[in-house]
Protein backbone atom coordinates (compact mmCIF):
# COMPACT_ATOMS: atom_id res chain seq x y z
CA UNK A 1 0.00 0.00 0.00
CA UNK A 2 1.29 3.49 -1.09
CA UNK A 3 0.02 6.77 0.54
CA UNK A 4 0.06 9.57 -1.77
CA UNK A 5 -1.37 12.79 -1.73
CA UNK A 6 -3.68 14.32 -4.91
CA UNK A 7 -1.15 17.37 -5.10
CA UNK A 8 1.72 14.65 -5.29
CA UNK A 9 -0.34 12.87 -8.51
CA UNK A 10 -1.15 16.23 -9.87
CA UNK A 11 2.57 17.50 -9.95
CA UNK A 12 3.27 14.14 -11.27
CA UNK A 13 0.64 15.14 -14.33
CA UNK A 14 1.60 18.28 -14.55
CA UNK A 15 5.64 17.27 -15.07
CA UNK A 16 3.99 14.49 -17.97
CA UNK A 17 2.18 17.10 -19.82
CA UNK A 18 5.18 19.41 -19.65
CA UNK A 19 7.22 17.42 -21.28
CA UNK A 20 5.15 15.61 -23.95
CA UNK A 21 5.79 13.98 -26.49
CA UNK A 22 8.85 12.67 -24.27
CA UNK A 23 8.71 10.64 -21.58
CA UNK A 24 9.05 12.50 -18.34
CA UNK A 25 10.40 10.67 -15.28
CA UNK A 26 11.06 11.10 -11.43
CA UNK A 27 11.66 10.27 -8.29
CA UNK A 28 8.84 9.38 -5.06
CA UNK A 29 10.47 10.15 -1.25
CA UNK A 30 9.13 9.43 1.58
CA UNK A 31 8.96 6.67 4.56
CA UNK A 32 8.85 2.94 4.30
CA UNK A 33 7.26 2.13 7.63
CA UNK A 34 4.79 -0.90 9.10
CA UNK A 35 5.01 -2.59 5.28
CA UNK A 36 3.92 0.75 3.77
CA UNK A 37 5.05 3.83 1.78
CA UNK A 38 4.02 7.40 2.29
CA UNK A 39 5.47 9.61 -0.42
CA UNK A 40 6.24 12.90 1.10
CA UNK A 41 8.27 14.28 -1.99
CA UNK A 42 8.01 14.20 -5.78
CA UNK A 43 11.84 14.76 -7.45
CA UNK A 44 11.41 15.71 -11.47
CA UNK A 45 14.06 14.09 -13.13
CA UNK A 46 15.37 15.44 -16.59
CA UNK A 47 15.00 12.21 -18.89
CA UNK A 48 18.76 11.74 -19.44
CA UNK A 49 17.81 8.85 -22.67
CA UNK A 50 19.57 9.92 -26.49
CA UNK A 51 16.77 12.61 -27.86
CA UNK A 52 16.04 9.36 -30.21
CA UNK A 53 14.10 7.10 -27.99
CA UNK A 54 12.89 9.70 -25.50
CA UNK A 55 9.30 9.11 -26.79
CA UNK A 56 9.33 5.62 -25.70
CA UNK A 57 12.07 5.27 -23.07
CA UNK A 58 13.46 7.30 -20.02
CA UNK A 59 16.70 7.24 -17.85
CA UNK A 60 17.81 8.40 -14.63
CA UNK A 61 21.53 8.06 -14.52
CA UNK A 62 22.77 6.12 -11.83
CA UNK A 63 24.71 8.95 -10.34
CA UNK A 64 21.33 11.05 -9.61
CA UNK A 65 19.88 8.11 -7.72
CA UNK A 66 23.03 8.26 -5.94
CA UNK A 67 22.62 11.96 -5.32
CA UNK A 68 18.69 11.27 -4.49
CA UNK A 69 19.69 8.77 -1.92
CA UNK A 70 22.32 10.69 -0.46
CA UNK A 71 19.81 13.58 -0.04
CA UNK A 72 17.40 11.07 1.66
CA UNK A 73 19.36 9.66 4.24
CA UNK A 74 20.38 13.16 5.30
CA UNK A 75 16.95 14.52 5.18
CA UNK A 76 15.52 10.95 6.88
CA UNK A 77 13.68 9.73 3.66
CA UNK A 78 13.47 6.97 1.37
CA UNK A 79 13.33 6.02 -1.94
CA UNK A 80 9.95 5.01 -2.21
CA UNK A 81 9.42 4.80 -6.08
CA UNK A 82 9.73 6.27 -9.24
CA UNK A 83 7.76 8.03 -12.09
CA UNK A 84 7.44 8.08 -15.88
CA UNK A 85 5.46 8.83 -18.24
CA UNK A 86 3.94 6.96 -21.75
CA UNK A 87 2.97 9.44 -24.17
CA UNK A 88 0.26 8.43 -26.54
CA UNK A 89 -0.12 4.50 -24.53
CA UNK A 90 -1.89 3.29 -21.80
CA UNK A 91 -0.86 3.83 -18.31
CA UNK A 92 -0.14 -0.35 -18.50
CA UNK A 93 3.33 -1.08 -17.03
CA UNK A 94 5.50 -2.35 -20.31
CA UNK A 95 7.51 -5.41 -21.26
CA UNK A 96 9.87 -3.10 -20.80
CA UNK A 97 9.09 -1.53 -17.64
CA UNK A 98 8.68 -5.01 -16.17
CA UNK A 99 12.46 -6.11 -17.00
CA UNK A 100 13.83 -2.59 -15.17
CA UNK A 101 12.27 -2.83 -12.24
CA UNK A 102 13.17 -3.69 -8.56
CA UNK A 103 10.77 -5.76 -5.90
CA UNK A 104 9.65 -3.28 -3.35
CA UNK A 105 9.60 0.05 -5.29
CA UNK A 106 6.66 1.84 -6.44
CA UNK A 107 5.81 2.47 -10.23
CA UNK A 108 3.88 5.31 -11.02
CA UNK A 109 3.21 5.58 -14.95
CA UNK A 110 0.97 8.13 -16.11
CA UNK A 111 -0.52 8.13 -19.39
CA UNK A 112 -0.42 11.26 -21.87
CA UNK A 113 -2.53 12.23 -24.98
CA UNK A 114 -2.01 15.15 -26.93
CA UNK A 115 -0.03 16.34 -24.17
CA UNK A 116 -3.15 15.62 -21.71
CA UNK A 117 -2.64 13.02 -18.95
CA UNK A 118 -5.38 11.25 -18.77
CA UNK A 119 -4.39 8.26 -16.47
CA UNK A 120 -2.29 6.66 -14.21
CA UNK A 121 -1.26 3.30 -12.39
CA UNK A 122 0.56 2.69 -9.37
CA UNK A 123 2.27 -1.50 -9.53
CA UNK A 124 5.31 -3.02 -7.40
CA UNK A 125 6.63 -5.72 -9.21
CA UNK A 126 5.97 -9.02 -7.95
CA UNK A 127 8.44 -10.73 -5.30
CA UNK A 128 9.44 -13.29 -8.52
CA UNK A 129 9.79 -10.32 -11.10
CA UNK A 130 7.40 -11.72 -13.48
CA UNK A 131 5.14 -8.80 -13.78
CA UNK A 132 3.35 -5.68 -11.59
CA UNK A 133 0.80 -6.15 -9.66
CA UNK A 134 -1.36 -2.84 -8.54
CA UNK A 135 -0.68 -1.30 -5.43
CA UNK A 136 -3.64 0.17 -3.61
CA UNK A 137 -3.68 3.70 -2.72
CA UNK A 138 -4.55 5.17 0.42
CA UNK A 139 -4.16 8.93 -0.51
Amino acid sequence: MIDIKKNHIDQIKEHAQKDYPYECCGILLGKFENGEKTVTQVLEIVNEKEDENKHNRYLIPSSKILETELYAIKNGLDIVGFYHSHPDHSAIPSAYDVEHALPVYSYLIVSVYDAKAVDFTISVLSTDRAKFENELIKG
